[in-house]
C-alpha cells in the first residue's frame, strides 16, 4: 500500500538520501531493479515497488515535484485526513450500515501520537505525512489499520441493499476489549463473513495454515486471532460464519484470493481488495446462496447479540 504510513518512502526503497545525486539515484535504481527482477528470482511485488519510486523521482521534473508534494505533504495528508476532512461520495444504493469502522484505531491512534509528541506539545496536523513518518513504527501501524478498515468499508458500503454491514464489532475473545474487536461482519445473499482489514506495510505469505510476513510481529498468529473472534460472536448470535476473511492491499500478496485452510469447519480466506466485492457478491463455490428467510433469521440473531467498541 503504497500511500499507507507504514510505506517506504522512494528515497527509502532505493536505500539513498534524499540529497543523493542524480547518478547516485540511478545507480541505486539499477542495483535494485536486478535484485527484484523476478526472472533472477527476486519479489515481484518490490519489483513494481522500484518501478514505481523510479516514476515518482526518476528524472529531475518529477523527482522535483515529488520534493515539493513531501514538503508540503498534501498527497498524503488527503489520504490520511479523518474521513469527515474528505471531499463527500456521490450518492448511490448502499448496504446498510452500522458501526464506525476504523473509529476505535484513529482515537487510539491520536491518543498514542499525541502521548509521543509530548506534553504540552502543540499538535497542529496529527496527519501530516512527515509528522507520521517521524512516529514510531507502532503508532504509524494503528493508523495504517484504521486506513485499512476505512478502505474496506468503502468497498462493503457499494454492495447494496440486499448486504448489512457491522463495523468495529465488540468480541469476548480473549477477555475482551477493543483490541480483539472484528472489523466487519458482512451478511449477505452469498452468505456471512467475519472480517479483518490489516496493513502490515511489507509482503505476506502462508506458512502451516497461518500468514507471516516481515510487518507481522513474533508470535502473532492472524488467522487465529480472527478465528477466535468470529466463535465468539457465531456463539453469542447462534449463527455460523461462510468464511473468515483477511483482507489486505493488493501489493502485499501475490494471489488475489486464497483459501488458507479451515477453522473449525469455516473456510479462513486470505483476499486482496481489490478482489473483495467480487467475494462478497459471489461467494465461494459451491455454497448455496442464502434466501430471503434465513436472511431475516441471520440479521435478526446478529442484531440482537452485536456491540460496539
Amino acid at each position: 500500500m503504497r500511500d499507507s504510513p507504514l510505506s517506504a518512502t522512494p528515497y527509502e526503497v532505493f536505500g539513498v538520501p534524499p540529497t543523493a545525486s542524480t547518478d547516485e539515484l540511478r545507480r541505486a535504481y539499477r542495483r535494485v531493479l536486478r535484485e527484484t527482477h523476478p526472472d533472477t528470482g527476486g519479489s515481484a511485488a518490490e519489483f513494481h515497488t522500484a518501478q514505481w519510486a523510479w516514476e515518482r523521482i526518476g528524472t529531475p521534473e518529477a523527482r522535483a515535484a515529488y520534493d515539493r508534494g513531501a514538503t508540503r505533504s498534501e498527497p498524503a495528508h488527503e489520504a490520511w485526513a479523518a474521513p469527515s476532512a474528505r471531499k463527500p461520495r456521490d450518492s448511490r444504493p448502499l448496504a446498510r450500515s452500522h458501526g464506525h469502522p476504523g473509529g476505535w484505531r484513529r482515537e487510539r491512534y491520536l491518543s498514542l501520537i499525541r502521548e509521543w509528541a509530548g506534553r504540552g506539545v502543540a499538535l497542529d496536523d496529527p496527519y501530516d505525512s512527515a509528522f507520521v513518518r517521524s512516529a514510531p513504527r507502532d503508532i504509524r501501524h494503528v493508523l495504517a489499520d484504521a486506513l485499512a478498515e476505512e478502505a474496506t468499508a468503502r468497498l462493503l458500503s457499494e454492495l447494496g441493499i440486499a448486504f448489512t454491514i457491522w463495523h468495529d464489532v465488540a468480541t469476548d475473545a480473549a477477555g475482551g476489549g477493543p483490541a480483539q474487536k472484528l472489523d466487519h461482519i458482512v451478511l449477505g445473499p452469498s452468505g456471512l463473513f467475519a472480517m479483518l482489514s490489516e496493513d502490515w506495510g511489507a509482503p505476506v505469505t502462508l506458512r502451516k495454515g497461518e500468514i507471516i510476513g516481515e510487518g507481522i510481529g513474533a508470535g502473532e498468529r492472524p488467522l487465529h486471532a480472527l478465528s477466535l473472534r468470529a466463535r465468539s460472536i457465531a456463539r453469542a448470535a447462534r449463527v455460523r460464519f461462510t468464511a473468515l476473511v483477511i483482507v489486505v492491499p493488493d501489493d502485499q500478496t501475490e494471489e488475489s484470493l486464497t483459501v488458507v485452510g479451515r477453522a473449525r469447519g469455516v473456510p479462513t480466506l486470505l483476499v486482496q481488495r481489490s478482489r473483495l466485492q467480487d467475494l462478497a457478491r459471489t461467494g465461494l463455490v459451491n455454497v448455496p446462496l442464502m434466501g430471503g428467510n434465513e436472511l431475516f433469521d441471520v440479521r435478526t440473531r446478529l442484531s440482537a447479540a452485536i456491540r460496539f467498541v
